[in-house]
């Protein structure tokens, strides 16, 4: 994926675009000059021409007809004489005209008159050499100066905001998890760092100092809570254990011994999720090709205690089995919280782990779930059937985050009355060797 264009590009894309939209207009407006100096300049100045030597001619029979450099006057008096004009000259009629043929080209202004017809011809390589002169000189030199003056400003604009893409750069730099703040430190910054940009640099790095001591409060957090919150569960776990081992207990105190073993299991799993999405990202948890089946296998044998007062049959189906690339605590937390959700809302019949090419499925014959409850299925805190089942409602959701995080897609089918199927799809795995 590319990267959207920097401040000095576009800078540099909007002074291009300037100055062209500038060039294009001063060209047209001496284009539209010229052409003004041709066809209204100079057919003016003809017609003017034509009517001061009539004056000339009503006051002086022998005045002369205009022949200059630049102008040159021809007189008909009648039709006859005509044939003594230039060939080209012959056939016109009054009014203004361009000869291409004529001597190189010609403007030609024909006047009727008391005395005849008045042909004036003024040389088109006159009218060429006036435009050029007035045209395409003023032209070049404005193009100068404005092209000098866009890159002096494109220079400028340069300068003062390259302390904003300086900046910019120091933080595309930066690594997500350990951002080095010292790069812009008060006493760290460049001296031509100033201004609002100044402003900007000191408040980043004050909100990134912020976020790191964040960072770490959460780090020693996960740390302690790690430690702290599994050692009493533990000892719970084992003193339930000795009790268990304890033949002469009550049939009535058996089962509180049994709950309170199953419930300090749910919290020693919620503890491990909730350890795993403390942490900023997936680093830090290993990666390894790990046999699917095998988590599976694990899980299920530490669950199934869950099912032990229920007429349910907990069962693998190995249909095709494959390895996987990533963190087997990972799946093993996700798994571990979808077996718990069918164990809890199926009374009877089976729960069946589906191990079937690329993705793995628990498949219950439970109580199911309404369109409804399916569409709120993975919202924080939310219990489907009568919400009076035990749990804490986090369990989806927490699948859910991992899934999102770790690029392993749940999705979930099911029917009121007929189960639920929770499926965990895995983009490249890989088959079992042997």
């Amino acid at each position: 994926m590319s990267q959207p264009a920097g401040l000095r590009r576009k800078i540099w894309i909007a002074f291009i675009l300037q100055v062209a939209a500038i060039s294009f207009a001063t060209v047209l407006g001496v284009y539209g000059a010229s052409a003004i100096l041709k066809d209204v300049l100079i057919q003016r100045a003809l017609v003017d021409e034509a009517a001061h030597y009539w004056k000339r001619l009503d006051a002086n029979p022998a005045a002369q007809l205009p022949d200059t450099y630049n102008l040159r006057g021809f007189l008909a008096a009648d039709a006859a004489s005509r044939a003594n004009l230039p060939e080209p000259l012959r056939t016109l009629k009054p009014g203004y005209h361009a000869l291409a043929r004529m001597d190189g080209g010609a403007l030609v202004f024909v006047d009727d008159g008391p005395s005849g017809r008045l042909y004036l011809v003024f040389a088109q390589s006159q009218v060429d050499a006036l435009a050029f002169f007035f045209g395409a000189v003023p032209l070049v030199l404005v193009l100068i100066v404005i092209y000098v003056i866009a890159w002096f400003t494109y220079r400028v604009s340069r300068r003062a905001v390259s302390p904003v893409i300086w900046l910019a750069d120091v933080v595309r730099n930066w690594d997500p998890k350990r951002p080095a703040i010292a790069s812009i430190d008060p006493d760290n910054l460049p001296v031509d760092v100033e201004g609002e940009t100044q402003v900007l640099a000191l408040a980043l790095h004050e909100f990134a100092s912020r976020i790191e001591r964040l960072v770490e409060r959460e780090r020693n957090f996960t740390r302690d809570a790690s430690h702290e919150l599994r050692t009493p569960l533990t000892i719970i776990r084992m003193a339930c254990d000795m009790l268990e081992a304890d033949g002469d207990l009550a049939p009535h105190t058996a089962r509180s011994v049994r709950r309170i073993k199953s419930a300090a299991r749910d919290m020693e799993a919620l503890i491990e999720s909730f350890l795993i999405l403390a942490r900023e990202s997936d680093t830090g948890l290993p990666e390894e090709d790990f046999v699917v089946a095998e988590v599976v296998a694990d899980e299920v044998e530490k669950l199934s205690p869950l099912l032990q007062d229920k007429p349910v049959e907990l069962r693998v189906e190995d249909r095709r089995g494959f390895v996987v690339h990533g963190s087997p605590r990972v799946f093993s937390v996700m798994l571990s919280n979808l077996l718990r959700n069918a164990c809890l809302y199926t009374e009877r019949g089976s729960v069946t782990v589906v191990i079937e090419g690329d993705r793995v499925e628990v498949v219950d014959t439970g109580i199911g779930m309404s369109a409804d409850e399916l569409a709120r299925a993975f919202e924080p805190f939310f219990r489907g059937g009568d919400g009076r089942r035990s749990g804490q409602g986090v369990g989806l959701t927490i699948v859910r985050r991992l899934s999102e995080r770790f690029g392993w897609p749940v999705s979930l089918d099911s029917e009121p009355g007929k189960g639920t199927r929770a499926t965990i799809r895995f983009p490249e795995p890989q088959p079992v060797e042997g």
